[in-house]
């Protein structure tokens, strides 16, 4: 079963719209955004989950991916297609 995905992020986030592009052409249809600007109890949460308060923060499954330049770097290490093929 492949992992859910989830990514805090902003509406104008360009770091966030790079991320989910990327996680797109990976073949991840649904990602579960939760919107930290819409509703700012969402950053407080962000911060107690990952100790940061920026996003883009990206989870797959249980497994805090991070930001953008990280969810990046696993994809150039080969690591992201296992990851969301859940291996």
């Amino acid at each position: 079963m492949k992992p859910e995905v989830s990514m805090y992020c902003t509406e104008t986030c360009r770091f966030c719209n790079a991320a989910e592009a990327l996680l797109r052409n990976k073949g991840v249809q649904d990602i579960n955004k939760i919107y930290i600007d819409l509703d700012p109890s969402g950053r407080d949460a962000l911060e107690e989950k990952t100790g940061r308060r920026t996003v883009p923060q990206i989870f797959v499954g249980d497994y805090h991916v991070g930001g953008y330049d990280d969810l990046s770097a696993l994809d150039r290490e080969g690591k992201l297609d296992p990851l969301l093929a859940g291996s």
